[in-house]
């Protein structure tokens, strides 16, 4: 069995070298493994050794590029390291329960532990987060996010009638009905998906997300004017859950300015009583761009994040590790335990430890030992390698969008971001990884995502902004070379105009 899937790892490197560079593979590829899949389900069974040469000659052509191309630039895929698939062969070699911390049995939850304090450090977020896990990615962590900020806001009003339990002992209607609770809403601006999606499963209800923008024009940033005329609501029963955007998804613009802004927001948070959650999926990692001056408009918009109750992000974006990965930190343990304890379950206790089993503090029982390759990660590249790879990836969001800004045929979005400052140094110094544009000629916009993407060369995702059509580029592989991809982009984008592509 060693010898079949060791020589298993060998044929699949030789596949996965042979594989073309391109972001989407040919249709032809994926047609013919359709064609492959059987017809029926055979109670025999194919066998070991015809099984894997269906796998490797018939399935992997017709996987896209996110592993293999520098220029998947749409769903925020990352790409994966090398040490980082070097660690997740071993997590399947070795096949680790990671759901109870039992440090005499197996050093797995150690090393989760020691990751999770590296995630920390990375993010240069300070002392006090002694709550933190890797769920599955950012919806995961914002589920988690929402259930810890719906359990204090409800336990805080409960306390004040002398009820010591929270909705995760007494259920959500119960608690809400002790407490006085009419509503739980929770306050965003250009929330992602997978916030609404959250509200719906920790029982809040997706038409419990309210956004609360300053503007039309800046419809990312929050009001902090009607953010606290929403959380004055609480004197009428209607508790709230703040969740800033740190990255939104089309722009990557953030819902907060700096420091001085959060602490505007923590301070009106403090006052009525609300939880303050941020979505940092495609922002967080700004915190660890080199803290030079051709990054520090990023870092400074970024700065604050550490006054939040918690974070979401996810490894398996910027940090290029495998899916899934996401990571999840909050400043109260405590009630991430509240909400997700085991109780009644003797064979699942670790005893006293100053570590918590990771079952007690997520939405998993069962789950894979996603830890190690963010460890190998972090132990290889330390906090100059990822930063670096961190500014590559800025530097080439930053390129295209100064060739977008100045084509006749295409409009960098939002309209106006780069005219604040003629400074070719500045102008586009709140770029971080994600660039939005549409054709000037609206006819073009209807099929420009598909005639990009028909180039199989790079792929980008199609989205809508101001009601109208537009495109996506998200860089967050670490195999950018901004020169090198640069090029190819412009080369892309003005062949799909031409014709020549």
């Amino acid at each position: 069995m060693a010898d079949f899937v060791s020589s298993s790892y060998t044929k699949l490197r030789d596949v996965i070298n042979e594989t073309s560079n391109d972001a989407l593979p040919p249709v032809s590829s994926i047609v013919a493994a359709t064609k492959s899949l059987p017809a029926f389900f055979s109670p025999m069974g194919l066998g070991e050794e015809a099984t894997q040469a269906h796998l490797l000659s018939d399935i992997c052509p017709g996987f896209n590029g996110p592993k293999t191309s520098a220029n998947y630039y749409g769903f925020v895929t990352g790409g994966v390291f090398p040490i980082a698939e070097v660690a997740d062969n071993i997590v399947t070699a070795f096949d680790q329960n990671v759901q109870v911390h039992l440090p005499n049995q197996s050093i797995s939850t150690i090393v989760e532990g020691k990751a999770l304090e590296m995630v920390v450090e990375l993010l240069r977020l300070g002392k006090g987060w002694d709550g933190r896990t890797f769920t599955t990615g950012a919806t995961g962590s914002n589920i988690l996010g929402l259930a810890c900020g719906r359990e204090a806001v409800v336990k805080m009003r409960l306390e004040k009638v002398g009820e010591q339990a929270g909705p995760g002992e007494l259920g959500l209607l119960a608690a809400c009905s002790k407490a006085g609770i009419k509503n739980i809403q929770v306050l965003t601006t250009m929330g992602h998906s997978s916030l609404y999606k959250a509200a719906s499963v920790v029982g809040l209800g997706r038409a419990s997300v309210k956004e609360i923008p300053v503007s039309s024009q800046e419809p990312w940033r929050i009001d902090l004017d009607k953010l606290e005329s929403e959380l004055k609501l609480s004197d009428e029963g209607i508790v709230s859950i703040v969740a800033l955007s740190a990255g939104e998804v089309n722009t990557g613009r953030f819902s907060t300015d700096g420091l001085s802004t959060m602490r505007k927001v923590r301070a009106l948070c403090d006052r009525y009583g609300a939880w303050l959650h941020a979505d940092g999926a495609f922002g967080l990692f700004a915190r660890s761009l080199p803290a030079t001056p051709e990054f520090q408009s990023l870092i400074d918009t970024a700065a604050g994040l550490e006054l939040v109750d918690s974070l979401a992000g996810d490894c398996h974006k910027m940090l290029n590790v495998p899916y899934d990965c996401g990571v999840f930190i909050t400043r109260s343990s405590s009630t991430l335990s509240l909400v997700f304890q085991n109780p009644n379950a003797a064979y699942l206790s670790s005893g006293p430890s100053d570590q918590p089993s990771p079952l007690n503090i997520g939405l998993e029982n069962s789950r894979r030992f996603r830890a190690l390759p963010v460890y190998a990660v972090l132990l290889a590249y330390g906090q100059y390698g990822l930063g670096d790879m961190f500014a590559r990836q800025v530097r080439l969001a930053r390129a295209v969008s100064e060739y977008l800004d100045s084509s006749d045929c295409y409009e960098l979005l939002p309209s106006g971001q780069s005219s604040t400052n003629s400074d070719e140094q500045t102008k586009f110094s709140l770029t971080h990884i994600i660039v939005l544009f549409r054709a000037k000629n609206d006819a073009i916009n209807e099929e420009l995502v598909t005639n990009i993407n028909a180039t199989r060369k790079m792929y980008v995702s199609g989205t809508k902004w101001e009601g109208k059509p537009a495109c996506r580029i998200a860089v967050s592989t670490w195999k950018v070379d901004v020169e090198r991809d640069s090029e190819l982009v412009k080369g892309v984008l003005e062949g799909v105009l031409n014709g020549t592509q």
